[in-house]
């Protein structure tokens, strides 16, 4: 087993402004995507939704609901999300603007961590969501690990307030992501404390519906057809 690289500095000024990741082919880091100012006025947004609680964490569904139990997008209408709101609308538009998403985001999820939560390692639902997975992180800085499979390298990327994080090709297909569940995460300058961190996830959906597909096999475009992950979401 191989261990790429060691912990990265959570001094934002010490992060690549824009990097592609050489370590996990795919992986494209943006440290202060969203200004302060605006990462809080979208927080404050987000708040002001309703929550679900159906997780340990609390969720916000907006376009397709996912459906945790069968590891696909609910299409009936009983579990239908509600639309994506401006703020979403216009970060999808942003994303596609600026590159970093293939078309507009039809499937935003956002996911509440409070200090000791996080969650096991996955590939997002292959047969449900396609080839690009862009994430902002907001509130508390945290620790991701990503893992590949296939011997075992992984990777420990901090995730800044405001910062987006861009899975594609094999980061998206082949290698885990995970948020330990602790309460601080390991620094340059010793251990960082967590506090409330948002994760806000745009996601493109696949079609026809997954609830008409196979759920049990990738997505028959990628090169990873014979890749299950056992954790998927």
């Amino acid at each position: 087993m191989s261990e790429t690289s060691g912990q990265l500095s959570f001094d934002t000024d010490a992060l690549p402004r824009s990097e592609p990741s050489t370590a996990v082919p795919g992986l494209h880091y943006i440290a202060d995507w969203l200004t302060p100012d605006a990462g809080a006025a979208l927080l404050e947004g987000i708040d002001s939704a309703p929550w679900s609680a159906q997780l340990k964490r609390r969720v916000q569904h907006y376009g397709h609901r996912y459906d945790y139990g069968r590891r696909s997008v609910a299409a009936g209408s009983q579990e239908s999300a509600p639309p994506l709101p401006v703020w979403a609308r216009e970060m999808a538009a942003r994303l596609v603007d600026e590159g970093l998403m293939d078309r507009k985001a039809e499937q935003v999820i956002v996911n509440e961590y409070q200090p000791g939560q996080g969650i096991s390692a996955h590939v997002d639902c292959l047969p449900c969501f396609g080839p690009v997975i862009a994430a902002i992180s907001l509130g508390s800085s945290c620790v991701m690990d990503f893992t590949n499979p296939d011997d075992g390298t992984k990777l420990a990327v901090p995730l800044a307030p405001g910062s987006l994080l861009v899975m594609t090709g094999p980061a998206r297909y082949i290698w885990r992501h995970a948020i330990a569940s602790r309460k601080s995460d390991p620094g340059a300058a010793g251990r960082v404390p967590r506090g409330r961190r948002v994760s806000v996830t745009f996601r493109t959906v696949l079609h026809p519906p997954p609830s008409t597909t196979s759920h049990s096999s990738p997505d028959s475009t990628t090169d990873s057809s014979s890749r299950t992950p056992p954790s998927s979401r």
